[in-house]
Order: C-alpha cells, then structure tokens, then sequence
C-alpha cells in the first residue's frame, strides 16, 4: 500500500455558523431543546429566525470542517469534500477553508438552495442551540467525490449529520467503498442523539458489516445506539463491533476502548466554559492527529481533551489559541 498524500479526507456538510448570545427564555420561547441542533426546512424560516438574532459572528462550520480545520492547525495534510452553492456565502466558506491549508475542489452546486448555515444561540452556561439550515449541503452527489483523493488519505472521516439526506448518505457509501478498496481507515461520528433516532439501524449495520474503524460518540449518543441506559453495558457492546471506539462524557473526560485495552482521561481544566460549540468536533481533530502520528491512545486521548478545552474557552468552533504550541506545552 502506498504512502497516502492526506492524512485525512472529511466528507461533511459545508455550513456557514453564525452565533450570537441569547438567555434560556428565549430558547424556550422559540420551543428549542437547548444543547441541541434542529433542522429547518426553509430558507423562509431560517430568515425569520435569523431576524430575532442578536449581533452575530460568521465564521465556516460544519462538523467534519470544524475537524479537518484543527487537524490542519496541528500540521496535518487534510482535504474536504462538501457542497455549497454558487453565491456569496459558498465563496467564504471555500476562502476559509482554503484559507488554513486544505484541499478542497468540491464543484459548486449553481442555482437554488443556497449553501447552509447554522444559527447558533449560545446561553450563558456555555450551551448552544443550534438551528441549521443544511441547504446546498444536503446534494452533495456522489458524482462530487473527488475519488483519488480518498484513495490517497489515510483516513476517511465521515459525519453522521450528513447522513440524513439521500444524496450525501448515497456519496458516503461510495467513499467507504473507494477507502475500503485502497486499504485506508474509516473514522465516523455519530454527530448527534436524533441522527440515531432516524439512523440507527443503518449505523448499526455499518458496524456489523466492519465498515466502520474508529468511532466517535458522545455518552448520551453512544447509549441510544446501543439501546440501553447502562453505560458500561453500552462500551461493551459497541465496542465489539469496532476496531477504536471514542466516547466524550463531557466534565467526566473521556474513554477509548480498542483492542480490548479501556483508556480513560479526564477533562482539561479550564478556567470558564464560555460556547461548546465545535467541542466533539475539536476532540476528534486531537484524537485523529494523535492516530494519524502513530500515537497510543492514551496520548491521542489526551490532545483530543487538549483541543476540546481551547475551542470551549471562546466563542466558535474554529481554534483562536496556536494548537501546536498548546499541545506542546501541555504535553511537552
């Protein structure tokens, strides 16, 4: 097999994030669940909402962005494959993520919907309520798989957000195919608790069916896939089924089960959590780049917690702080 160009390729929705400060009343108001994502169907409804926005900050998203984004802070060779659309916020998410030194020449989608956004109401204990809008995202064709560059990286990662619509869930299925094929590593997380209300059998089945190497879930996600209440229970039987099974649990830390060796880390101290948004995805960046040099898991554990601690002290899932030398100063 030959040396791979990428470190990872990420397949994941092209969303634009745009975040303001609201109060728990609001989001009652409004009949969100907070410290959850919902989708919304219409760019009609997604104008009314924004309207009731504070002031706001743009900055690119999407789960498996936000990833690749920290993967390529820590030195790591990384591309994306995503669909916007051809209109103004599609040329800022493309600049942005081209801008930190990721391949990305996924073809614009011309016409309507418009490229996605995510409204993201963070309270102030630190959640976010996030409203997305997944527009031109949820066509991304099979057709856009840039096949040779899954071919020549390392690691496939793939988010279980995007696999709600039929198009991109059609696309992913092939790119597990083209990496399977090339004798790379499939990584997927499972993004969020309703994916797996409306997923879970196909999950379930990518697990059975050994198509699925490393896996990310957060505690609550983890127990609704494996259907029981039981944690432990839940590690066990997940973990079966999968080469690297990675589970978040918030202020408790984190564990990682492969091979039958259990690894656990705590959280990273840290002095306020100020908007988790993007924490699961900066926790994947630390872990995959540990993989990715060949670390245990205990380290790669430990620079997922790093990460994750940087991105929940600011507002936004993209790194302010320089990752590299975070890590090095915390790991030596």
């Amino acid at each position: 097999m030959s040396e791979p160009r990428f470190h990872i390729v990420a397949i994941g929705n092209a969303i634009v994030d745009i975040l303001a400060q609201a109060d728990d009343a609001f989001i009652v108001e409004q009949g969100m669940t907070k410290g959850s994502m919902q989708l919304i169907f219409s760019p009609e409804e997604a104008d009314a909402l924004y309207d009731k926005m504070g002031p706001g900050r743009e900055v690119s998203g999407g789960s498996a962005a936000n990833t690749i984004a920290a993967m390529a802070a820590l030195g790591d060779s990384c591309a994306f494959i995503g669909q916007v659309a051809d209109d103004q916020l599609g040329k800022v998410f493309a600049h942005d993520i081209r801008s930190v030194g990721i391949h990305y020449d996924t073809p614009v989608r011309p016409g309507e919907p418009s490229t996605a956004r995510c409204l993201i109401f963070v309270t102030p204990d630190g959640q976010r309520t996030m409203n997305t809008f997944l527009g031109a995202s949820q066509f991304l064709p099979e057709a856009a798989l840039d096949r040779a560059v899954i071919a020549d990286s390392a690691i496939l990662y793939l988010e279980g957000y995007l696999w709600d619509p039929e198009e991109p869930r059609a696309a992913m299925r092939a790119a597990i195919d083209v990496a399977k094929g090339a004798g790379r590593k499939v990584a997927f997380t499972l993004s969020d608790v309703f994916c797996i209300s409306r997923h879970g059998d196909d999950f379930r089945t990518l697990l059975s069916e050994g198509m699925v190497d490393i896996l990310f879930a957060n505690e609550n996600e983890l127990l609704a896939l494996a259907q029981t209440e039981d944690f432990d229970a839940a590690v066990a039987k997940v973990s079966a089924e999968v080469e690297t099974l990675v589970v978040t649990r918030s202020e408790k830390g984190a564990i990682a089960v492969s091979g039958g060796a259990k690894v656990a880390v705590p959280a990273e101290p840290i002095e306020r959590v100020v908007d988790t948004t993007g924490a699961g995805d900066l926790f994947a960046a630390g872990f995959l780049h540990g993989q990715a040099q060949g670390l245990g898991l205990d380290a790669s554990l430990r620079l997922g917690a790093i990460c994750a601690a940087e991105i929940i002290s600011h507002y936004g899932a993209r790194p302010e702080a320089d990752l590299k030398a975070l890590v090095a100063q915390k790991l030596g």
